[in-house]
């Protein structure tokens, strides 16, 4: 019997950010050392197929489903419970929202990352401020729209109008005056029927990962300079549509506020295993978040991984670590009593 601990990497997916996730998953499935790691690919098509590869027919991702089941649960060698861990590089809704989680949670597999609870919290921008308030951590003013509500607020312009539960700034317009308004919400509103009307923050735009379970670590700091006027989804993902400055470029004082309510906003919400936390520095210091990614891009070149290479932790080292603590969590909760 193989001694390797046997890798299913959940890729693809139903959102906008499917093609993100691709190339997240070549990079996990690149840098797991082969003596270590037996490494599988499910693909999860646009439709929301999954698509299982026999062991015996290795495939590339994006050639289409060798089997096609809602759920693997007969224990074969296909199958997700065969696996000794799940490694879910799925981005934005059906995939970073608790819906996969709570799949993998009834099947029993230890997963990478954040369970149900703190990833369908942490993709609820409203729900997340709400939680944040509550524990005293700042977060950026807004009013949220549901459902048949006149777009309405009391802030200065600019202002963010957001869907409450998208990614990758996808449904995000920066409004410059009352007259955008209407159709920035209508916008938003063609992605979710809850939106969020937020107050733009004047500041530097930083970023802080986290990585742990009970003991969390924050990363180097880390700025981004946004090639656009502000970072919408080109800015993210176009080459050369922003760069990573590490060390962010802010006080002794703001960096470690920074490092202390990524850790803070982390437990707050219950992640595990990984989090990118995003946040606002202003002119005068202040420290505000702005929000949490449960599943942050996950390439080798991606601001999560290269903020822990600042620090000093591989690529490499670093998927070695959220499989440990996957597997730590499994173990941990298996002892619990329902």
């Amino acid at each position: 019997m193989s001694s390797r601990v046997r890798v299913a990497v959940l890729a693809g997916g139903r959102s906008s950010e499917h093609e993100i996730s691709i190339a997240s998953a070549r990079s996990v499935v690149a840098a797991l050392d082969p003596e270590r790691y037996e490494t599988v690919v499910v693909e999860i098509d646009k439709g929301g197929r999954w698509e299982l590869p026999r062991a015996a027919e290795p495939r590339e991702l994006g050639a289409g489903p060798a089997e096609t089941l809602p759920m693997p649960t007969d224990g074969s060698p296909a199958t997700l419970a065969a696996f000794d861990v799940v490694f879910v590089a799925l981005h934005g809704p059906f995939g970073e929202d608790g819906t996969v989680q709570g799949l993998l949670e009834l099947a029993g597999v230890p997963y990478v990352g954040a369970g149900v609870a703190a990833s369908a919290l942490c993709m609820d921008k409203d729900l997340f401020k709400a939680v944040l308030r509550d524990r005293g951590i700042p977060v950026a003013r807004n009013v949220t729209l549901r459902d048949g509500d006149e777009p309405a607020h009391d802030f200065g312009y600019p202002v963010f109008v957001k869907p409450a539960r998208l990614g990758s700034s996808v449904g995000i317009s920066k409004v410059r005056s009352a007259e955008e308004l209407h159709a920035a919400v209508e916008l938003a509103r063609r992605h979710d029927d809850k939106v969020l009307i937020e107050e733009g923050v004047d500041g530097v735009e930083v970023e802080c990962g986290v990585l742990g379970n009970r003991d969390p670590i924050a990363s180097v700091v880390g700025e981004i300079v946004a090639h656009a006027d502000w970072y919408d989804y080109s800015a993210k993902y176009d080459e050369g549509g922003m760069d990573l400055v590490i060390p962010a470029r802010i006080s002794a004082e703001s960096d470690a506020d920074v490092r202390r309510l990524a850790v803070d906003s982390f437990v707050a919400t219950e992640c595990e295993g990984m989090a990118r936390i995003d946040f606002f520095v202003r002119p005068s210091g202040e420290v505000v978040v702005n929000e949490i990614n449960t599943i942050p891009g996950f390439t080798s070149t991606s601001v999560y991984a290269k903020l822990f290479e600042a620090a000093g932790i591989s690529y490499a080292e670093l998927l070695d670590r959220l499989i440990a603590l996957a597997l730590e969590r499994h173990e941990r909760r298996s002892k619990l009593v329902f």
